[in-house]
């Protein structure tokens, strides 16, 4: 599935986009005929409303949009998403309505309207193509929409199908595409390549544990991206219950973001030397399975002990942050759906992340909101530091109390990236319910503010 802006050759309708308290103002002008057929349509502008305007042949002449009002669009995403999802088919052109800061994530939202994850069955997604108003950036607006059809169709497909094969798989189709470098240390491969937590978290699994990584670019700042790829989390031995084991094929939703936002660098061709980092792993359950109270040796040599196999992505993260540390990249990101106690600080639609950069944290403030990725940023609260710190071992990965889970986690991890400019994201990468240009299932969050962002970060 390709999304793309129509044509603008395609015979196309006007679009005004209207807000409520612009309707009268703008019927003023307007002749009878428009009066009765938003009259009769009972036709207010209320976000998502659409009514087609018949000229003298009966043929629709142009279309209205409702944007209602700041307040009710400060509750929603894409707003103009709201109106594309009611639009018959056809091809509109934005005639009016639509504030120039906001043009280009108001188109990046009806793209997204087109998306359907239709691999096991078809599923219908709206019909009404937009032809590109002038002065968006079509190109980047179109990568973006297909990086994020990359990310969504990656964390839909349940594990059966989306394992550590069939997720290097996809690294490497993306690798051909852009003509990157890819390299897999798999199984036994990982103990003697000093992997040894990714090998203990994945070797109970029918499908090896791996380290799947990517290389592109030859010249500018290097920039390397870690993203949790367990396929499918059991709990381990610390079995989940039902209702927690429901979602994880999406526990590799950190591997994912981070191939959508390498796939948007690599199709706009930014100068920069990127590496991405996934280790793709199973949390299952077998005699060889890893065990609450083991103490396992990870990369750098820092020892963990083991008090919940549950909290295995922040386990196969270290080694790959330890690794990425080694090469000193001038920005080192990660990002997993790590804890659920950022989704209890900060519910499903937030992504959390954490720097010790302040500059970068407004700069990723400000670019968040221009591209509608909602992010926010939690605490590296260094007097948590004790909590993850057991007596018996270095580091414990599952500090008893419950308190700061995903503060505490972050710290976990940023013991591996010490030496690092560093972000982590903890992330949900699920939309739990339909909503304007985000059907239900997989979603990417952060990759866009990241990509916006990136020019200040790095200096491009």
């Amino acid at each position: 599935m390709t999304l793309s802006f129509a044509p603008a050759i395609d015979p196309s309708l006007p679009l005004y986009v209207l807000q409520q308290s612009e309707l009268a103002g703008w019927l003023e002008n307007q002749p009878n005929h428009v009066h009765s057929w938003v009259s009769a349509d009972g036709f207010s502008a209320a976000l998502g409303q659409t009514v087609l305007i018949p000229g003298p042949d009966g043929k629709p002449e142009f279309a209205l949009a409702g944007y209602g009002s700041a307040a009710k669009r400060a509750r929603k995403r894409f707003s103009l998403a709201a109106a594309a999802e009611s639009l018959p088919k056809g091809t509109y052109r934005i005639a009016s309505g639509i504030p120039a800061n906001v043009l280009d994530a108001e188109c990046f939202g009806w793209l997204m309207t087109g998306y359907a994850f239709d691999r096991y069955a078809a599923q219908s997604a709206a019909n009404a193509a937009l032809v590109a108003p002038e002065g968006v950036d079509t190109k980047r607006i179109e990568i973006m929409a297909n990086a994020e059809t990359l990310i969504r169709n990656l964390v839909n497909t349940p594990a059966a199908d989306m394992g550590p094969t069939q997720l290097q798989q996809a690294i490497e189709d993306l690798a051909q595409e852009f003509d990157a470098d890819v390299s897999v240390i798999s199984g036994e491969a990982l103990l003697d390549q000093n992997l040894p937590m990714i090998h203990a978290v994945g070797r109970a699994a029918e499908q090896a544990p791996r380290l799947l990584e990517m290389n592109w670019g030859d010249s500018g700042p290097k920039l390397t991206l870690v993203g949790k790829g367990v396929c499918f989390d059991t709990g381990g031995l610390n079995l989940k219950p039902d209702a927690s084991m429901g979602l994880m094929k999406k526990d590799m939703g950190g591997a994912a973001n981070v191939l959508g936002l390498a796939r948007m660098i690599m199709a706009l061709g930014l100068e920069l030397q990127l590496r991405v980092l996934i280790p793709a792993v199973e949390n299952s359950v077998a005699g060889n399975a890893f065990r609450p109270g083991d103490i396992l040796t990870a990369r750098n040599g820092m020892t963990v002990e083991i008090n919940n196999t549950d909290a295995e992505g922040r386990l196969v993260l270290a080694d790959a942050l330890a690794l990425a540390n080694e090469d000193a990249p001038n920005l080192l990101i990660s990002m997993a759906t790590l804890t659920g106690a950022a989704r209890v600080a900060l519910g499903p639609d937030l992504a959390p992340y954490y720097t010790d950069d302040n500059k970068a944290a407004e700069t990723l403030a400000r670019a968040a909101e221009t591209v509608a990725d909602p992010v926010w940023r939690m605490p590296f609260h260094e007097p948590y530091e004790a909590m993850i710190e057991p007596g018996i071992a270095d580091l414990d990965n599952a500090p008893s109390g419950g308190f700061a889970g995903s503060i505490t986690a972050a710290l976990f991890l940023r013991r591996f990236a010490n030496r690092s400019r560093y972000m982590h994201f903890d992330i949900y990468s699920w939309q739990r319910s339909k909503e304007p240009g985000r059907s239900k299932g997989g979603l990417g969050q952060g990759p866009r503010a990241l990509l916006a962002a990136l020019p200040e970060l790095l200096g491009l």
